[in-house]
């Protein structure tokens, strides 16, 4: 008899016309904090990067430095509870992307003569933050 109950309801359902869509969507950005959107980005771009520097048929590493410049970027913008986790995140990938630099010898140095690295040319191909001062 449940069974039953469930189809017609499920058949019975009219589906909501547009301005009742647009209302729930409009109830449900009302609720949106930037900070959770910022959050969400952070761990987008964090997943991204990690696939553009472990798989091997993905791999660029220019694209992964971006992505750790932007997560380093964006972490403060964060919640205090969320930033520690982001913050580990990020140093396993600068781990992760010198590892992977050093083995393609010379990616670093590609990446510098095309402008998207900060270490000078003739580095040990670890990158670094940049330092601020």
């Amino acid at each position: 008899m449940a069974d039953e109950e469930q189809q017609q309801t499920g058949e019975g359902q009219q589906q909501p016309s547009e301005e009742e869509l647009r209302a729930q969507l409009e109830e449900e950005i009302r609720n949106v904090r930037v900070e959770d959107v910022v959050l969400q980005s952070v761990v987008s771009i964090l997943n991204l990067s990690a696939r553009r520097i472990a798989k091997d048929d993905e791999r660029d590493l220019a694209q992964a430095k971006v992505g750790i410049d932007a997560g380093r970027a964006l972490v403060d913008l964060v919640s205090p509870e969320a930033q520690p986790q982001l913050r580990q995140a990020i140093s396993e990938l600068q781990v992760l992307y010198a590892k992977h630099a050093g083995e393609e010898g010379g990616s670093a140095e590609s990446a510098a003569e095309q402008g998207t690295s900060d270490q000078p040319k003739g580095d040990s191909g670890l990158w670094t933050p940049p330092t601020s001062g």
